[in-house]
């Protein structure tokens, strides 16, 4: 059920930890990837070394570890996550969150995420009603985080009351109902993606195109289905076969991609240029194939139609995503590009680095609004695709608050 599900349990000090073990043991069953950060009085009840065996992953208690290799672990972890649940959560953690408090790796690692972060409290009765923990929980509330609430029971302090942690299987099963739920952050919205590349004849046997192989593209088109979208894909040349249940608009040449843009632009939410249309294209094309001389062959160029240009000034409240694929000069070109072209943000790579450019299954971006600049390390297109659609549906979420 959870297969290639990245799961990010931070586990605070308290009598309860013993029952994460159990949802630790669940989640795994159910075949998700578990990482485990645990606070410092975490492991006074429980030893890490518990949790990693049932994980399979080494247990992260540390931030100030001797480093073994590269990845800043919290920031590796935050980013991983497809859901990030603290059980149990004490009311400490909780203060933290609500605050703004980094000082450990779990508060840090909740930081940094960009998942969907889920609470399970267990605590004291009289903590739990405390006027100061219910007004950071509803502050947390309030700023989209995700809670469980504790059950009402004999707690391990002998009192009667609320606060005490709900049975392992219930909280697998909320887990799972707020991850679905989640997931279809786009059900009834339009996404327009683009992939590939376009073509430009010369005569009736040859033409020009690029090295675009169209996995970007597609894998954006593939996230946005899975989160619900109804998915149109505009494909030039690829290698990658057609995706079930997308309807896919194959074309060949640049004019044809911008007609295909075109005329799904009007209901789109969300549009995604992954595309690499050419810029250029013979100014005549033989009518009979060009036959090889002994002299050189001089062909004249037109400039082919600027697609995201033209969808930047015709787009009223979508969102318009572009990308740049540049060899020098990448933070400047990319910015110059996004306000030229009336994007909201553009994905740039430099393609001359290692892993990042056409053809291969990873890349490393920066991500570039008029706001902010994020930098990606390299990572699979899966990934990727996962980030861009994030980015996307937090500038389609903002856009309809303002409005």
């Amino acid at each position: 059920m959870l297969k290639g599900k990245n799961i990010v349990i931070g586990v605070t000090g308290g009598i309860a930890v013993y029952k994460a073990v159990d949802i630790v043991s669940r989640l795994k069953k159910l075949n998700a990837n578990i990482d485990i950060i645990m606070t410092e009085s975490a492991t006074k009840f429980v030893t890490p070394l518990t949790f990693q065996s049932l994980a399979h992953n080494e247990v992260v208690v540390d931030m100030f570890k001797e480093v073994t290799n590269w990845n800043i672990e919290h920031i590796a972890l935050a980013k991983k996550a497809d859901v990030f649940l603290i059980a149990p959560a004490t009311a400490n953690i909780i203060g933290k969150i609500a605050n703004g408090i980094a000082d450990d790796m779990l508060s840090t690692t909740v930081m940094a995420t960009r998942a969907k972060t889920i609470i399970a409290p267990a605590m004291n009765t009289n903590m739990y009603t405390n006027v100061i923990v219910r007004e950071n929980i509803s502050k947390l509330k309030s700023l989209g985080y995700e809670f469980i609430d504790p059950v009402e029971g004999r707690l391990a302090c002998g009192d009667l009351g609320a606060g005490k942690f709900p049975n392992p299987e219930d909280i697998v099963k909320q887990v799972l109902e707020i991850m679905n739920r989640e997931e279809k952050d786009l059900e009834g919205k339009k996404v327009l993606v683009t992939a590939g590349s376009t073509i430009a004849p010369i005569d009736p046997v040859r033409f020009l195109t690029n090295h675009s192989s169209g996995k970007m593209g597609y894998a954006i088109a593939r996230e946005a289905k899975r989160r619900g979208a109804d998915v149109v894909l505009v494909s030039g040349h690829t290698t990658q076969e057609q995706i079930a249940d997308i309807k896919t608009i194959y074309i060949d040449t640049t004019e044809e991609m911008l007609d295909a843009v075109k005329s799904n632009l009007e209901d789109a939410d969300i549009v995604i240029k992954a595309a690499a249309p050419l810029d250029y294209k013979p100014k005549t094309i033989a009518q009979n194939k060009i036959k090889k001389t002994t002299g050189d062959l001089c062909v004249e160029f037109d400039r082919s139609p600027d697609i995201l240009k033209t969808i930047g000034g015709m787009k009223k409240e979508q969102v318009l995503v572009g990308f740049a694929a540049e060899t020098e000069n990448l933070i400047e070109n990319a910015k110059k590009k996004l306000e030229k072209k009336n994007l909201d943000f553009i994905v740039a790579n430099d393609i001359s680095k290692k892993g990042a450019g056409f053809k291969g299954d990873t890349n490393a971006v920066t991500m570039i609004s008029k706001e902010e600049i994020k930098e990606y390390a390299l990572m699979k297109k899966s990934e990727l695709a996962k980030e861009i659609i994030n980015n996307a549906v937090d500038f389609m979420n903002k856009r309809k608050q303002n409005h």
